[in-house]
This record gives C-alpha cells, sequence and structure tokens, in this order.
C-alpha cells in the first residue's frame, strides 16, 4: 500500500457525507451478497448510540478517496472496504488504526463469513465466538383453512400503544441467554414499529383464554423479499408444538401477501430452532461469524 489513510468521523446529517459513508456498504453488500452494516447497526446509528467512520487515502492512486467505512461503539465493531481498494491493505491499516482506540474487549461481525474477515480476524487476535445461520425456504400456497395453535390458545395480530410491554417481558423470558435479541427495551422495540416496513398485522402473536401473550411470530415483509423477523414461546410452553403452529400461520400469513420465499437467522448451536426450521424444509444459505477480542491482547 503506497497511500496513507486519515480516520475521521463523517457528518452523517449532511446528505453528501452520509451518501458517501453508505455507498461503501452498498459498493460491499453488492460485492459480497452481504451487507457489512446489520439493521441494529443502521438503528444504533440513527439514534447516535455508536460513531460511524470513514478512512480517506493521501496519496497513491487512491488519492481523497473514501476506501472503507466503518462503526464503533458499544463495544462492537463493522468494518467493510470499497471492493474497488481490496487487496492493497487498507483492510488491516484502517483495523489497526481503529483498534489504537478501542478500549475493551471488542466483538465484530463478519457477514456472510467472508475469508479475508477471517484472515484479518486472526491477525489482529479476534477468536470466532458465534456463527449465525441464515436459512431460506419457498412458502407454499396458503390453505383455505390454516390450522391453528391447540385450544383454549388463538392466534391474533400485535395491537401498538398495548402490547409493547408485554411483548417486551415476553421477549426477554424467550430469549434469556441471547446477548441481543434478549435485551431488547422499549425503546428498541419502538425503533423497529417506526420503520416504513413494520406492520402490525405481521405480528402474529399467540395468547392464552384469559388473553396473555404466550408467543409470537413477527414477519417482515420489505420490497417482496419475506423473513421470519424473531419467533418465540414461552419456555414453560416449550415442547408442545406451539413454535410449529408459529411457524405454519406465519407461512400462510406471507403467501396471503404474496411473498414466494422467506429467509430467517438463527444461531448455529440452537438445535430445537434447527430441528424445527428445517423439518419445515429450511436449508442454509448464509453464515455469519462473529469474532472477539479480549482486553489487553499483545500482538
Amino acid at each position: 500500500m503506497t497511500a496513507s489513510l486519515r480516520l475521521s468521523v463523517p457528518d452523517l446529517d449532511d446528505p453528501a457525507e452520509r451518501a458517501v459513508f453508505f455507498d461503501v456498504a452498498a459498493s460491499g453488500m453488492e460485492e459480497d451478497g452481504a451487507d457489512a452494516f446489520n439493521e441494529q447497526t443502521r438503528l444504533d446509528l440513527a439514534a447516535g448510540r455508536r460513531s460511524p467512520v470513514v478512512a480517506t487515502a493521501s496519496g497513491g492512486a487512491a488519492e481523497g478517496r473514501v476506501v472503507a467505512a466503518a462503526v464503533l461503539g458499544r463495544g462492537e465493531l463493522d468494518l467493510v472496504v470499497d471492493p474497488l481498494f481490496r487487496g492493497l491493505g487498507f483492510g488491516e491499516a484502517v483495523l489497526d488504526g481503529l483498534l489504537a482506540t478501542a478500549a475493551g474487549p471488542l466483538t465484530a461481525w463478519a457477514h456472510g463469513g467472508h475469508p479475508a474477515a477471517a484472515r484479518l480476524a486472526e491477525r489482529f487476535g479476534f477468536e470466532p465466538v458465534r456463527r449465525l445461520l441464515r436459512l431460506t425456504a419457498p412458502v407454499p400456497d396458503a390453505p383455505s383453512t390454516p390450522a391453528g395453535p391447540p385450544s383454549p390458545y388463538s392466534l391474533s395480530s400485535l395491537r401498538p400503544g398495548t402490547d409493547e410491554e408485554e411483548w417486551v417481558r415476553l421477549n426477554a423470558r424467550v430469549f434469556a441467554g441471547h446477548p441481543e435479541q434478549g435485551s431488547l427495551t422499549l425503546d428498541d422495540l419502538h425503533d423497529r414499529m417506526a420503520e416504513p416496513w413494520f406492520d402490525a398485522e405481521d405480528v402474529l402473536v399467540l395468547r392464552d383464554a384469559e388473553g396473555r401473550m404466550a408467543g409470537f411470530d413477527w414477519l417482515k415483509v420489505e420490497e417482496g423479499a419475506g423473513e421470519i423477523y424473531v419467533l418465540g414461546v414461552d419456555p414453560e410452553l416449550a415442547g408442545r408444538g406451539f413454535g410449529r403452529a408459529l411457524l405454519l400461520a406465519g407461512m400462510s400469513r406471507l403467501a396471503e401477501r404474496g411473498v414466494s420465499r422467506v429467509d430467517l437467522y438463527v444461531e448455529g448451536d440452537n438445535d430445537a430452532a434447527l430441528g424445527l426450521y428445517r423439518s419445515a424444509g429450511f436449508v442454509d444459505r448464509t453464515v455469519d461469524v462473529q469474532y472477539r477480542r479480549e482486553v489487553g491482547l499483545q500482538m
């Protein structure tokens, strides 16, 4: 690499600086088939919880060009190098600069499990700690009378203004061991409900005879693409077929909305969920790998 790099924090309220920052991510997604900045990262940026960083080249053929973009904060790092400038050492140089100011343990996702990310992780002392699988399946035609949950349980949609606090409490119980999903707050839920794709009718809620929330299948439909955003059942009801009932009801809802294929994300070590999804016809599409670097590591 003949050019040097300058790291700076762009003003995302400035349209030009915002466009440059996200254009790098868009170019990376087009090349890699995976977005380096996932939904949570983008929500964190919008709320000011984490900081954007751009790397601008000085000297050489890349003079004045933004060659990489990153998001840093809350013990997390996301990094993408513009495909036009890969293989030139920029990724290593950017990571070296970012780590010089990052205190404490740090995690980083390699969306799509990119080999270059694995090499960078090894070079800088990051160890793989999680695998997140992206599964996909065709959406079957909706049956004329889709099966519902066993009596006295019933399905209805989310009631905005009424159900939010109960949903957050149930979500915390269902995903008590999950480092991200289980820690969602009421504000996090409202952030997602404010997204353009949100539709309360796409949040299928399992309720008991007294109307208490016992599970949910939250669907996301955006530009014709379908996703099982999050599916959960109260742990006290595990093993009674409610997860499958919610999954099938969600598939019927997606068919009604004209969706032909659906994706979902699941932890690679969640054997129960993987068994359910694979039995319903889901197959592997991509894998994301999370890496972690501990405090005080000497390189």
